[in-house]
């Protein structure tokens, strides 16, 4: 933690999409605790960046209105910026569907914008938010972001003199985050039935402390070019409502199109690039040489031939106490 509290102290730091539930809980932790000389919150929601502003109250962090997918935009935000953050997406899968343009422009090419921003200002470190839904993608939303986690990868190798430096983490469900499962379930706790997809449908399950814990290992570990993966626990979707109202009936609806039984956050596939720690897994660029190979490797230990780490096989399972704290901890939000 020390190291840590060094490591932010008097540094500027900006968050894109910073108004998010990520956002607003990574704010709140740094600012309380490590003392960076200031706080930029990047987005396009002016609404959004009100409510947080009166929420924060804290006259380190500064608001700027944009949009990652204009370049002009973000590069004059990134001006003296030592960390970025790129929180920034269009991350609702019906959305992406519907709105395919809009999300690769958010999620590509504002990635791309986000890369070049942080060369031409010479930032020190970036790390990139990902999803599951970007391991083994079959829906726009996780091929974008697996596009976009790529991107960040590879600008490693096009950065002149190593200047700045790119990683990615990747992450599952965020409990309370908007949108998610728990939050959801809450909202329509009084209906007469919970719509579940399928029976045996699986989800990763992360908090936002958990979450915020991950970039900072990032932040700390990485040399550039690393996809750091938390291990985190695993939930059947059905046991949800029960926690929420025992009563609760359900209904199984079908999965929807774009939507998995099981989320993956390590392929097969990934296994010959992947290390295993105390509390992540991190999957190391395929571009090395093995002179560089010892440095990004440090005390981890390479995973069988054949691993994945998916939310069905994964052997880290949520409790009934846990979940029932979880949702309980959301009410209480």
């Amino acid at each position: 933690k020390e190291k840590m509290i060094n490591f932010f102290r008097n540094k500027i730091i900006l968050i894109t999409g910073g108004t998010g539930s990520f956002g607003n809980k990574f704010v709140k932790t740094i600012a309380e605790k490590y003392n960076p000389k200031e706080i930029i919150i990047f987005s396009r929601d002016e609404m959004k960046q009100w409510h947080m502003k009166e929420k924060i109250n804290n006259n380190k962090v500064r608001f700027i209105i944009g949009d990652v997918k204009d370049r002009d935009s973000i590069s004059n935000a990134c001006n003296g910026v030592d960390y970025i953050i790129h929180a920034a997406a269009t991350k609702i899968v019906p959305t992406a569907e519907i709105n395919p343009l809009e999300c690769i422009k958010t999620n590509i090419v504002g990635a791309e914008n986000v890369i070049k921003a942080s060369i031409i200002n010479k930032v020190k470190k970036v790390v990139a938010l990902s999803t599951d839904k970007a391991c083994n993608p079959i829906n726009l939303y996780g091929a974008t972001k697996l596009a976009s986690d790529k991107l960040f990868i590879a600008a490693n190798n096009f950065n002149s003199k190593n200047i700045t430096e790119f990683s990615v983490v990747r992450y599952g469900n965020v409990i309370g985050s908007r949108g998610s499962l728990i939050p959801f379930f809450l909202k329509i706790k009084k209906d007469e039935h919970f719509p579940i997809t399928h029976s045996e449908m699986t989800r990763f399950l992360i908090t936002l402390e958990e979450g915020v814990k991950l970039v900072f290992q990032a932040f700390q570990d990485m040399i550039g070019g690393e996809l750091y993966v938390s291990k985190i626990p695993s939930v059947y979707i059905k046991d949800i409502p029960k926690m929420i109202n025992k009563n609760a009936k359900i209904k199984f609806i079908g999965i929807r199109p774009g939507e998995k039984l099981h989320e993956k956050m390590i392929s097969e596939d990934d296994a010959f690039y992947t290390y295993e720690y105390n509390k992540f897994y991190k999957i190391i660029p395929n571009f090395l040489n093995n002179k560089d190979l010892k440095k990004y490797i440090k005390k981890g230990v390479k995973v069988k031939k054949g691993f994945s780490y998916s939310s069905d096989n994964n052997t880290n399972w949520v409790n009934k106490k846990q979940l029932l704290n979880y949702i309980k901890e959301i009410e209480i939000l």
